[in-house]
């Protein structure tokens, strides 16, 4: 569902991201793991069409980013880094001008604001200005949105950041829930997330993609925990690609 091939990005001298490929099938789950700055935020902007790469590219569902952004933003849902949402609306409000720009009226409307809301655990706070919530009800009105379309591809930049511990492990159960029958890559910090969720994990630092494999196969290639592990690939300067792992 998902090809990048040979991604690049640069802001002035700064190579954000260098030469990134990697392939996500139906069903796949992957977390996207780097230290700040590695340039996982810039390659999900550019998987979802919000940044243009500078070479390279990549396909969602099929539809080139460069070619066909409208189809790939149709086929994806985003929940960007820091969930942005006008303060001043009502989550219910917001997700019914969500479905507005998707196309989505009548009873499909309600079914989905309906689901989302239920899935998501925002119920209660539906005709709340946006602006009040907490940091967590905010982060899952940004969930809710990017899946009240049941987008066949899910890309998350730390979907749970400020949630509690029991509103990450719903959000960590939904994501499992809905897994089997679409691609979802999830930028995360949190390595237990990746064990929990995750069948496949990409490291990069630097821009570089360092390591594309399974959370376990990597546990047992290392001889180490996947916090030792993280720690050894990416302090200092990258010195392998994913090829030669």
């Amino acid at each position: 569902m998902i090809e990048a091939e040979n991604l690049c990005k640069s802001f002035g001298p700064i190579q954000a991201v260098d030469n990134v490929s990697f392939q996500m099938e139906e069903g796949d789950v992957l977390g996207f793991m780097g230290p700040n700055g590695a340039g996982k935020t810039t390659t999900m902007k550019m998987l979802t069409c919000f940044c243009p790469p500078d070479s390279g590219t990549a396909t969602v569902t099929g539809h080139d980013v460069r070619e066909a952004p409208v189809k790939v933003r149709e086929n994806v849902g985003y929940l960007a880094e820091n969930a942005p949402a006008y303060e001043e609306m009502t989550p219910a409000g917001f997700l019914n001008f969500i479905c507005d720009a998707r196309g989505l009226d009548g009873t499909e409307r309600d079914d989905a604001i309906n689901r989302v809301a239920q899935s998501c655990a925002i119920s209660d706070v539906m005709y709340q200005p946006i602006g009040t919530l907490s940091r967590g009800y905010r982060r899952r009105v940004g969930l809710a949105q990017a899946l009240v379309h049941d987008p066949p591809v899910l890309i998350l930049d730390e979907p749970t950041d400020g949630l509690d511990p029991n509103q990450k492990n719903d959000v960590r159960e939904l994501l499992s829930d809905i897994a089997a029958d679409k691609s979802i890559l999830i930028s995360t910090h949190i390595l237990e997330e990746v064990d929990a969720i995750c069948n496949r994990m990409i490291i990069i630092h630097q821009g570089r993609l360092l390591v594309d494999t399974t959370p376990g196969d990597l546990r047992d290639e290392k001889g180490k925990d996947l916090d030792a592990v993280f720690r050894e690939l990416t302090m200092g300067e990258p010195e392998t690609t994913a090829a030669e792992v």
